[in-house]
């Protein structure tokens, strides 16, 4: 079989509690769409569809003339479907995971390493850091997507500090002047603002707890008297709240931008960037690591220290934490997010309404493709044989493999592709 390079998946869901239930959840849609018969739970949570080869999510290949095997089995026998560059720069190994992501509580105040600090992470504490491979990601909104990104200019944090004085209770005053003559000096704004966040996340708990239950009910008392919240951000506020009582990361909205993305836009979370998930539905590309750090909205491993030293801080809008999307000019349909890392970067295909043939073009890199909508027959001389497309279908093209589309529905299509454009 080894002439059989373009197949489709069944990949895998994983139930994470933060996930949204049943068919709220874009992943268990997909999973639908992908196969009707399929049995969605309307009480259980479906938070990640993984495509790829993840050691604890390798999809299945999905052909009944192919003998029961992984994707990752199948890459270790024909290691040459990566591409050649794919397979030498990356050992044989696909470099990256492709997923689908359905949030509907907060995701984890958190930070991944770059391969320095994942090495020696990986070497002193192996339990909870796995690899020692670095871990950046990108998220592509599917629908109103909201996250935490990046730490926001300096008027906004200086603003919340004199607006909401529980908060600055946990940074202490002189360190909060401090913060304030820093102002214009990026250096010494940088070593400020590494102090600040320090203080508010090692505080003692019993007083970042009375802080908080402080500044909920005042926000909930003036929000029972209709008054504007919004200098202290009062509604983001008590919804963490909600989901994670007496957290120290529900103060982290003071000083981490709020993203709200539209679909088809994206952010890309490089090493030592702060960032958390709120709701919503993306696509998300990462490196293959398991190594994320975190310091609140979890019930995971906290690492307090590790994260305030690695983070990066440099202020910067929200505006400027949105990844843009080129669109490719020898193919109108095609979208490019290109990440400044080489493990991963992801295409949006938009084949428009009444377009009957579409050609998915060779790449030098193995790549999977996603449909989102639309309906199509695939065909491709590397496919045992013509391949069903609809909502949710996932497929496998190998290196230096083209397909071509019959598109179906009338309304044309709307697909995403992983691949390693090196």
């Amino acid at each position: 079989m080894a002439e059989v390079k373009v197949f489709p998946l069944c990949c895998v869901v994983q139930n994470y509690a933060w996930g949204k239930v049943g068919q709220d959840s874009e992943v268990a849609r997909l999973v639908l769409g992908g196969d009707p018969q399929a049995l969605i739970e309307e009480s259980k949570p479906y938070a990640e569809l993984w495509m790829g080869a993840h050691p604890k999510g390798d999809a299945l290949i999905k052909d009944n003339r192919i003998s029961q095997r992984t994707l990752g089995q199948w890459i270790a026998d024909f290691p040459g479907c990566l591409g050649s560059k794919v397979k030498d720069t990356f050992h044989g190994q696909l470099p990256f995971l492709f997923k689908v992501l359905s949030v509907n509580t907060a995701l984890s105040i958190q930070a991944h390493p770059n391969r320095e600090l994942a090495a020696r992470l990986h070497a002193q504490f192996p339990e909870h850091y796995p690899d020692n491979n670095h871990k950046p990601e990108m998220a592509i909104a599917l629908t109103r997507f909201e996250g935490l990104c990046g730490f926001r200019p300096m008027e906004e944090i200086l603003g919340f500090l004199k607006d909401v004085p529980e908060f600055r209770a946990l940074i202490g005053t002189e360190a909060a002047e401090e913060l304030q003559s820093a102002v214009g000096d990026s250096d010494r704004t940088s070593l400020a603002l590494k102090k600040c966040f320090t203080r508010m996340m090692n505080c003692e708990k019993k007083l970042f707890v009375d802080q908080l239950n402080m500044l909920v009910k005042r926000i909930s008392e003036e929000e029972a008297a209709g008054k504007d919240t919004s200098r202290s951000n009062g509604e983001l506020l008590l919804r963490l709240h909600s989901q994670y009582p007496g957290d120290i990361g529900c103060f982290s909205i003071y000083f981490l931008n709020r993203m709200v993305l539209r679909p088809g836009e994206a952010m890309f979370l490089g090493a030592n960037e702060p960032h958390a998930y709120l709701s919503g539905d993306c696509v998300e590309c990462m490196a293959c690591s398991d190594n994320t750090v975190r310091a609140g909205l979890t019930p995971k491993y906290i690492d307090v220290d590790t994260l305030c030293e690695m983070l990066n801080y440099s202020p910067a809008p929200a505006s400027a934490k949105i990844f843009p999307c080129v669109r490719d000019n020898s193919d109108p349909c095609v979208y490019l997010y290109d990440p400044p890392v080489p493990d991963f970067s992801v295409m949006r295909i938009q084949i428009p309404a009444l377009e009957h043939q579409y050609t998915v073009s060779a790449l030098e890199s193995a790549g999977i493709l996603l449909v989102i909508d639309g309906d199509a027959v695939a065909t491709s001389a590397a496919a045992l044989s013509d391949i069903t497309l609809k909502r949710g279908s996932v497929l496998f093209i190998s290196a230096n493999e083209s397909v071509s589309l019959q598109v179906t529905s009338s309304t044309g299509m709307t697909m995403f592709r992983a691949c390693c454009l090196l």
